[in-house]
Formats: C-alpha cells, structure tokens, sequence
C-alpha cells in the first residue's frame, strides 16, 4: 500500500492514510473510538448491513463501501483518497475528539458513564438531510428490520443504480423530486403501509426548492429548523428530533421514543409521560452533547435492560 499524502484536517486528527489502488483498499491507521457495531447498530441508521465476516457493507452519498477494523486500523473497501477526504472523513465524523465528549460525559454520572463504556466505540453519522427525513418517518411504530428492509425497496426501486459491489446491484438513496413524481400505488411496493402518505407529502414539500431549503438548515437558527421539519408531513416531535440530530447535526437534539422514554424512566426515575422533564433534564444536564448521551443510553439499555 501506498501512503497518501492528505489534508490538514486528516493530518490534524492524527491519521495515516494509506492506498492500494488495484484493489480500491483504502487504510485509515490509528483510528479511535469506532466501533462498527456500536455505530451501525445504536438505531442511527438504516442502511449499513453486518457480512459474515464480522464487516459492515452499507451505501452513502451515492458510494458503496465495506468496512472493517483490523488492527486499531480502519479498511474500507471500494475507496480512493478523493472519496475519503470529501465524503466519508467527514460522514464518519473522523475529525470529532470523541474521547473528550465521553469524559464531559461522565463526570459526575455514574449510569451515563456505564453507558459510555458500553457504547464506547459510537460515532455520529453525518447522514444526508433529505435521507434522514424520509428514514425517520418510515420508522415510525416499526423496528429495525421492517424498516431496514422498506428503504432497500425503496432505494433498488426508484434510486440510482450506481454498480455492482460485492455481487450485489447497489443503488443510491432517491432523491426528493424523484419521489415526488410517484404515486401511492408506485409506492406500494414498498410496504408502507400508512406512512406511504407521508413519504409523497413530505417529498413534494420538499422538492418544490430543489431541496434547498432543507440543506440550508444546518447553519440556520434552531428554531427555524425544527419549525420547518416540523412542517413536513409526518414529522411529530421524536421523529423531529431525529431529523435534527442525525440528519441537520443538531447535537443538543434528544429523541424520545417509547424505548427512551422507558430508559430515562428506569435509569433516571422520570415518569414515563414526563416528556418535558426530560428534555429539560438532557437540556440541562448533558447540554451540547444531548444527541451524544441518547446513543449512548440507547443502546446501553437495548442491549442490557
């Protein structure tokens, strides 16, 4: 492999990166604090898939890739130095000091730092806004393999094919103009059921700007972006919250679902219908790192309670 010369933000963060251009192998050494099952599994996203090999295969931004850690290093197959640097650097959220965050965490809290200790290695996707939207609303009273399941349909019917990878047909995320063309029975392929409604809604509201009005939301005030998510067809208070968080990068966000409501209930002793004393309490007490603290929670408690 050849070492690659990268920008200063991938220097900064104290990564060597190496390349094997024959293969398309791309290796990212002294990488921490990522765990591919912690990250892919922690109920942020929907369309990254376990091998037998222990890898994760997943598509983003149009890219198919497979990952796996191999010595403190990160491979990841189907990559060139370009990809990484302008795409999954920043998708992976490489360049955020995650250590520091679980520390801010910890201090002072003794179930928070269990959590952080048992959810370790989860990172934050930087995930596409529009993405985002429709993921969350077709998760809603769902689990995650109906829904894992409703997006592959959804993508391998009205998204891009972009290749062939690991002898499977890949296939972007489409976009929202794509998916205000249809209707519902176009959707009904994917088995929907009533949030059907809700994804053409959604996708027409959107697509009327290009999208632009939603790509713009991560640099405008917070209030103007959760009252226009909140605007979208389908979108309630939770699902709201998860748009925020892992699609516009609003990191005080903090989703609350039936399993968060129960985790704060049994770990913190709010009342499970005590939504505001919640969210005052994340506001409060975990502050800019509130999105940070619910992963942690919530896959601490999915795994353990």
């Amino acid at each position: 492999m050849k070492h690659i010369e990268c920008t200063k933000n991938i220097q900064s963060a104290g990564y060597d990166v190496f390349y094997d251009e024959k293969m398309r192998i791309l290796k990212v050494e002294n990488v921490r604090d990522f765990d591919l099952t912690h990250t892919f599994e922690c109920g942020q996203c929907f369309r990254w898939n376990l091998e037998e090999d222990g890898s994760y295969t997943g598509v983003a931004g149009g890219r198919a890739v497979c990952l796996r850690r191999e010595d403190g290093a990160l491979i990841i197959e189907n990559c060139g130095p370009e990809d990484f640097e302008s795409f999954w650097f920043h998708y992976f959220d490489l360049g955020r000091d995650y250590s520091a965050i679980k520390q801010a965490l910890s201090v002072e809290d003794e179930i928070m730092k269990q959590a952080v200790a048992f959810g370790s290695g989860i990172r934050l996707l930087q995930q596409d806004p529009w993405e985002t939207v429709i993921s969350f609303i077709i998760s809603q009273n769902s689990n995650i393999p109906r829904i894992k399941k409703c997006i592959d349909v959804l993508c391998t019917n009205f998204g891009d094919f972009i290749g062939i990878f690991r002898g499977e047909e890949q296939f972007s995320f489409p976009g929202a103009e794509r998916l205000a063309e249809l209707s519902l029975s176009d959707l009904s392929v994917c088995r929907l059921g009533y949030r059907d409604k809700y994804v053409l809604a959604a996708a027409q509201s959107v697509a009327r700007d290009g999208e632009k009005a939603l790509s713009a939301l991560r640099t405008a005030e917070s209030s103007e972006a959760r009252n226009y998510v909140r605007s979208l067809s389908g979108v309630g208070p939770k699902v709201a919250d998860c748009i925020l968080l892992f699609g516009l990068l609003r990191y005080e966000s903090f989703p609350l679902d039936v399993w968060m409501k129960r985790i704060m209930s049994t770990l913190y002793g709010f009342k499970e219908n005590d939504v505001k004393g919640m969210w005052e309490y994340a506001l409060d007490h975990f502050g800019r790192y509130s999105g940070f603290a619910q992963q942690y929670l919530f896959y601490y408690a999915k795994e353990n309670l």
